[in-house]
């Protein structure tokens, strides 16, 4: 008991209490014991699970996160400048060093972290959810591991810092997205996958790319020790975080053991532990819930851990795409995507991909706001109106025909 009140302790007096105001004997805090617990210092997304926080942060996280039904996810990074999908740097085989250069024109003149987390609120979201650092490796916050990232650009900003900022000021919980499983610029970066049916982890540079390590020269530890850093850097930088989203699924499945994921959930919950951790639809099964893409295919999940289910407000695409402007979703197709998230009894992470000045796009700032009116008015719409809603659109598009 003693070890595990001081490693509390510990935790709690690094996230700001006071070691008098933690008294946490017996199965449940006192009703003393509560009286006297700085709850002030308690995350601001995790307020109302105060109790459960001074006794176990991580499961106060959880029923906070099983509760939050609705989160706003944001794709944007250099891809964005070019406006042809966050892949762009593989479908279209761009060399590294040519990819390099939109760095200088990254500005992110128009990234409003306020406007931003008040749009979330109005949406009736309750946490963001931002990409760190996607495949092609530039990061949105400062790091010592690269000069890949946007405090060394035009923009001289730490996009993560300024909306962390934010949400710890307003109460929307913060994840962090972050590549794992594929890196485009990393020389030790996974190279290829072993089942050939799933393609390249890299782009099909024909000649081959020369700052790719290959063959006895790749060491994928240099790799997961550059994650790791960084990892670890989100999470002592940056103040309470609701969770780490790791993305690249179909690399690791296949080196699972090279991968060595176990070690980084547990260095994530030593750092701070009341982080939830994800990776996609389930790496190891020890993850801390799970967030496949677009419904809940795949899934093993037999102990009942919260789902998410995360979907665009473009037609498919995460990063911006020109080509899709004018073609966004609209109110009605968001409310029976949060039918159907309450039929899979999960979450709703609905994305939205920024313009290349880093505004969000027009549209979907329409969309959500009229999505936050309709909830506030008669709450989220109940699983038993998703076909109602699909008849209503099928009914909207033959009318629109005749």
């Amino acid at each position: 008991m003693t070890a595990n009140i001081t490693s509390r302790r510990s935790f709690l007096k690094g996230m700001g209490l006071s070691a008098a105001a933690i008294a946490l004997g017996g199965d449940r805090p006192g009703a003393e014991a509560v009286a006297q617990y700085d709850f002030s210092q308690i995350p601001s997304y995790l307020r109302g699970y105060e109790e459960i926080y001074a006794k176990d942060p991580r499961k106060a996280a959880v029923e906070w996160f099983r509760n939050a039904r609705f989160g706003l996810f944001m794709h944007y990074g250099l891809y964005s400048l070019l406006g042809r999908h966050e892949w762009v740097q593989f479908r279209e085989r761009i060399p590294v060093k040519e990819y390099e250069k939109l760095k200088d024109r990254f500005t992110a003149e128009k990234f409003d972290a306020y406007f931003i987390t008040d749009l979330a609120l109005d949406a009736q979201m309750k946490y963001i959810n931002i990409t760190t650092r996607h495949h092609d490796s530039f990061c949105l916050f400062e790091t010592k591991e690269t000069d890949f990232n946007s405090v060394n650009s035009p923009a001289k900003r730490d996009l993560v810092g300024e909306l962390a900022d934010q949400c710890r000021k307003k109460g929307l919980g913060l994840f962090f997205y972050y590549s794992h499983g594929r890196d485009w610029r990393h020389p030790h970066a996974p190279n290829r996958h072993s089942d050939a049916q799933l393609g390249s982890a890299r782009p099909a540079y024909d000649p081959p790319e020369p700052s790719y390590a290959t063959g006895d020269d790749h060491d994928l530890q240099k790799y997961l020790d550059f994650m790791s850093a960084q990892i670890r850097e989100l999470l002592t930088n940056y103040g309470p975080v609701a969770g780490i989203w790791l993305d690249g699924i179909a690399s690791t499945r296949w080196h699972k053991e090279a991968f060595k994921a176990q070690e980084l959930y547990d260095m994530v919950h030593d750092l701070q532990p009341q982080v939830l951790v994800s990776y996609k639809q389930g790496l190891l099964g020890t993850e801390d819930f799970f967030a496949p893409e677009r419904d809940r295919k795949d899934v093993q999940n037999p102990g009942g851990k919260p789902l998410e289910v995360c979907d665009t407000l473009q037609p498919k695409g995460w990063g911006y795409i020109k080509a899709d402007d004018g073609k966004h979703k609209s109110p009605n197709f968001v409310m029976k995507m949060l039918a159907n998230a309450t039929y899979l009894n999960a979450n709703l992470l609905l994305n939205t991909g920024p313009l290349p000045d880093s505004s969000i796009h027009p549209e979907d700032v329409r969309t959500l706001r009229e999505v936050g009116k309709r909830i506030r008015q008669d709450g989220f719409p109940p699983a038993k109106e998703l076909a109602a809603l699909e008849k209503r659109d099928a009914s909207r598009v033959t009318s629109r025909k005749s």
